[in-house]
């Protein structure tokens, strides 16, 4: 300002002068925002649109605007997450103890070994005829699955049988010598879910994946779709030799076989190497789930991430699963009864008295939110530590869940993580919901189930396969004593926590092989007690890459990379 303008301003009158200032500064403050501001701020909230608004899964069925993986073109649009997905404190995982906590046991350089070995052929001539197979129970037992909708305990164990029946099938059809067809998934089974094969996994990757291994067509032929077919329940835990001189014959007679069961129809061990490493390579890379379900679960995976690590939690808590096992700790009395009758007119629950404290005392029951709460708690992980429960309906509702969430504020579900909007295209398909939830498992920074059950087990056997990320088993017999003695005054909060920790050292999925029948049985409870390959993959799915043995160093471990084998595409 120039010292004739300060002349001209001091003869004008007071109201004025204060006018010409404030334009003044005004403008003057404008332009230094303009330029050293208003820049940072716009840099700061696209960034923040960016993060907080990743770009969801919408309508499907538009034009094709991007290419994922190389394969599968899909539309994106932008979808807003959940208002209440952002709040929460997020999570410091700098302290040491922290990155103990998230930290995975040491693999001990075992890898992906499933290529096949130099004596496999990659065609065994003309086809034989075709295999028919009806897949039943809901994902998991389609995937890796098991004979009944049925847990683990004492009641029901000898009912048991483990199982990937798809990946079962695959390989029956390579022994056979036959054109295997896609399979056909049960829709009356307890999921009450119509979705077709290609609803959950991606067909043409199926169909390609396996294509040196077997023949495989999406429906039968029309020129022999009416001709007579053997119907076959093939006989569970059965060895090469079962197929090859019992079941082959039969093509002599008939063009196609129809497999009335497919679940336990080959034996966990005595296979040849080369059928081993061909179930695993359908369990972990052929059956890959559909575009529309791996694209959406990334997504749900990066949103869970945003704020840093986290637990899947799989609590298996539904009114079912507690009516089956007879678990009641914790329950009213009105709900007990409700549990009782729904055991009692259901005719193909065998046992229908069950002593729920003995129950519990064996370590036959899930446990509880609260008990999952005091264990997560014991092991060291904050309350700030965000956790996606994979579950049904808790038995209970937000009731029953209101002593973990006192604990673990930070409880996020599909529901909660994504819009329902964005989740109704998925929500009337219980396998398409479970394929969520196992993907949201298997890639979590942590793993925890509360009980045994068909997909926890898959979930461990994935997560082995990927590198042995961390999962913590809980020994439920161990923490139902401690957790009554805590309670009851015996044991300090401390002590409880120290004994928990030392417990569940050696029980978060490192390599070990696979466990063997239990001992003392005999017959076809050898076969039932034996551990599943699909539960632990060692030592048919994988081989240490340190090794100088040839099997090891024949394999081209390098071809498979983690996030590969789960979202699709080989590194």
């Amino acid at each position: 300002m120039t010292i004739a303008k300060i002349r001209r301003l001091s003869s004008t009158g007071p109201v004025a002068r204060l006018v010409w200032i404030a334009a003044y500064l005004s403008v003057t403050l404008a332009a230094l925002m303009s330029t050293y501001f208003f820049p940072a701020l716009h840099s700061l909230l696209l960034a923040s649109k960016e993060q907080r608004f990743p770009a969801a899964i919408g309508d499907l069925g538009g034009a094709q605007q991007q290419q994922i993986h190389g394969r599968d073109p899909m539309k994106w649009t932008w979808e807003e997450a959940p208002l209440h997905f952002f709040r929460g404190t997020k999570q410091d995982s700098s302290s040491s103890l922290d990155k103990k906590l998230w930290k995975h046991p040491p693999n001990r350089g075992f890898v992906p070994c499933v290529l096949p070995s130099r004596k496999y052929k990659a065609s065994k001539g003309p086809s034989r005829g075709f295999l028919v197979v009806q897949s039943n129970g809901g994902l998991n037992q389609m995937r890796a699955g098991v004979m009944s909708y049925c847990w683990e305990l004492v009641t029901c164990f000898d009912s048991f049988v483990f199982s990937c029946q798809i990946c079962d099938m695959v390989a029956v059809a390579r022994i056979l010598n036959a054109t295997l067809v896609i399979p056909e998934l049960d829709k009356r089974s307890f999921w009450q879910d119509s979705s077709k094969f290609s609803d959950i996994f991606n067909e043409d990757y199926f169909i390609e994946a396996l294509e040196q291994d077997v023949d495989i067509v999406r429906k039968l032929p029309k020129e022999v779709a009416d001709l007579p077919k053997s119907r076959k329940q093939f006989r569970s835990w059965s060895n090469v030799k079962y197929y090859e001189e019992e079941i082959a014959p039969l093509f002599d007679e008939y063009q196609v076989i129809r497999a009335v069961k497919s679940d336990s129809r080959l034996a966990n061990n005595g296979l040849p190497a080369d059928i081993q490493k061909l179930r695993c390579r359908v369990h972990y890379d052929a059956l890959r789930f559909s575009s529309r379900i791996e694209e959406f679960g990334k997504m749900l995976v990066d949103r869970m991430r945003m704020h840093g690590p986290y637990i899947a939690l799989h609590l298996r808590y539904e009114k079912d699963m507690l009516a089956f096992s007879g678990c009641t700790h914790g329950l009213t009395q009105d709900e007990s009864d409700e549990l009782a009758d729904i055991r009692e007119s259901t005719a193909h629950w065998k046992v229908k008295i069950i002593n729920a404290t003995e129950q519990r005392a064996k370590g036959f029951c899930p446990l509880t939110p609260k008990e999952v709460g005091i264990f997560l708690q014991a092991l060291g992980y904050p309350s700030a530590t965000r956790i996606y429960v994979a579950a049904g309906e808790i038995y209970g509702g937000n009731e029953r869940m209101q002593e973990l969430q006192a604990r673990f504020p930070n409880l996020m579900r599909k529901e909660t993580v994504a819009t329902p909007a964005a989740l109704a295209q998925f929500s009337r398909h219980a396998s398409q919901m479970a394929a969520l939830d196992y993907i949201m498992s298997v890639e979590a920074d942590v793993f925890v189930p509360s009980y045994s059950g068909n997909m926890a087990r898959a979930v461990e056997g994935h997560r082995r396969y990927l590198g042995h990320r961390k999962t913590i088993i809980p020994d439920r017999k161990a923490l139902v004593d401690l957790i009554g003695k805590t309670e009851s005054g015996v044991l300090e909060d401390s002590e409880l926590s120290k004994r928990i920790i030392d417990i569940h050292k050696r029980r978060q999925g490192a390599p070990r092989k696979r466990k063997g029948p239990v001992v003392g049985s005999k017959g076809k409870d050898r076969f039932r007690t034996e551990e599943a390959f699909y539960t632990n993959p060692l030592p048919d799915c994988l081989c240490n890459k340190n090794s100088d043995d040839d099997n090891a160093s024949s394999q081209q471990h390098t071809n498979y990379t983690i996030d590969a084998l789960l979202f699709g595409g080989q590194g």
